[in-house]
């Protein structure tokens, strides 16, 4: 099995992501999972849409959930070779907004369990990550990646400081 032909959610995301997530009126996570990989061809469409360049295709993309307008979270296949647990998860917003906001599936595991989803990881305007969290989610990070624990903040730290030019990169990509 090839990454560009990998789209089935590792057991981890899998089991994230049939925890319910608490939107608590706007003050909770705003990430809305969906039950399987966007197909290639659905992924294409939105890439070319987000960047409006026609010329581009999403295979880089594993997109598995959005936000409430619609922004995407996805694995970013950005380490050639290595496994989709091994790839940087990332967020492109509706409006715009671009992160890298985990390191990898564990790093993402975990800054779900404080109570962040994607979105707040990437909000511009210095998003809340105030520590909530989830003790449903802290199993699943337990179970599935317990060497990775860190806060929400520190996941999004660590990404950012890995994958500096992410942003750079996606916007050099737009028409």
């Amino acid at each position: 099995m090839t990454l560009t032909d990998d789209r089935q959610f590792p057991a981890a995301l899998a089991a994230a992501l049939a925890v319910p997530f608490d939107y608590a009126d706007g003050d909770g996570v705003d990430f809305e999972p969906f039950e399987a990989f966007l197909s290639a061809e659905d992924t294409d469409d939105w890439f070319r849409a987000w960047t409006g360049n026609n010329d581009l295709d999403g295979g880089d993309f594993r997109v598995f959930g959005q936000d409430g307008s619609g922004g995407y979270a996805a694995f970013w296949l950005a380490r050639p070779g290595r496994p989709l647990a091994e790839q940087p998860v990332v967020f492109l917003g509706s409006e715009g907004e671009t992160g890298v906001v985990a390191r990898d599936l564990g790093d993402f595991l975990w800054l779900l369990a404080d109570g962040c989803g994607p979105y707040e990881a990437a909000a511009p305007y210095g998003a809340d990550r105030t520590s909530r969290p989830d003790e449903a989610l802290t199993a699943v990070a337990d179970r599935f990646a317990p060497a990775a624990r860190r806060t929400a903040g520190a996941v999004v730290e660590l990404a950012a400081e890995e994958f500096p030019g992410f942003d750079d990169m996606i916007m050099d990509l737009c028409r």
